[in-house]
């Protein structure tokens, strides 16, 4: 990731984004539930989800991340970029999983994501402010991700596709395409109030999202490290556009 020397404040660290945005009531349920990775985390949260992601609490990318799946009553099956593995003990898993990392670990909720043609797929929504201005929802995108990748991430061969392409290929109503356009929008920039509150100076972020197989909409995770859009240029010169305005006048001169 480039060096960033614009001036946009961030906030690191899946963790207390979590808890900065629990504390508001009206965002809460849209969070799954996050924690710091111990054993006895990681063994409440197979038998209540089943399904959950460990991932480096300051990370991007897509980079370490594990799918652990409960399988049966005491055998789990682990996921990563790396291929696949079977565990027949909780203590095991445990002790796999914090050998891969030398940083803090968070524990989040799975969420059984909904697909386009076969493919997971989460949103990314796209927020900006100039400089004393208000917060904007200057573009919301999708990445679809490979049916043998368990991350959506561009930089692990996900592919940015047009929001309106996938809610058609998803046999979407226009009053539903509608409804989600304007929950993706009226979410993002509750987010944004809420952590640009507890960090002044913050000027952009790059909110995933993901709706579930019932429709429930899901923050996935918080980027305001160094949000990247640089393959929009191609596919939405006009969106790309607008982005890239906004970020000039708080000093931010690529995309990438």
């Amino acid at each position: 990731m480039p060096h960033k020397s614009y001036k946009s404040k961030s906030i690191e660290g899946k963790l207390r984004v979590y808890r900065y945005l629990t504390a508001y009531p009206h965002l809460k349920s849209y969070q799954p539930f996050t924690a710091k990775l111990d054993k006895n985390q990681l063994n409440h949260c197979l038998q209540k989800y089943g399904l959950v992601y460990v991932k480096p609490n300051k990370g991007s990318h897509g980079n370490g991340i594990f799918q652990v799946k409960k399988v049966e009553k005491r055998q789990f099956r682990l996921r990563s970029t790396k291929g696949r593995k079977k565990f027949k003990q909780m203590t095991s898993l445990y002790r796999y999983l914090k050998s891969q990392s030398e940083t803090l670990l968070a524990i989040q909720q799975g969420i059984a994501l909904e697909k386009v043609k076969g493919n997971p797929y989460d949103i990314r929504a796209m927020v900006q402010r100039k400089p004393g201005g208000p917060w904007r929802t200057t573009g919301i995108f999708t990445k679809v991700g490979s049916k043998n990748k368990i991350v959506t991430n561009y930089s692990q061969g996900g592919r940015i596709v047009r929001l309106e392409k996938v809610f058609t290929s998803l046999g979407l109503t226009s009053k539903e395409r509608k409804q989600r356009y304007r929950k993706l929008k009226e979410v993002s920039l509750a987010v944004a109030h809420a952590l640009s509150a507890k960090q002044p100076g913050m000027h952009e972020m790059g909110i995933d999202f993901a709706f579930d197989r019932r429709g429930k909409l899901w923050i996935i995770e918080v980027n305001s490290r160094h949000p990247q859009f640089h393959p929009l240029k191609e596919l939405h010169p006009k969106m790309y556009q607008r982005m890239m305005n906004l970020a000039k006048s708080y000093g931010r001169t690529s995309a990438k």
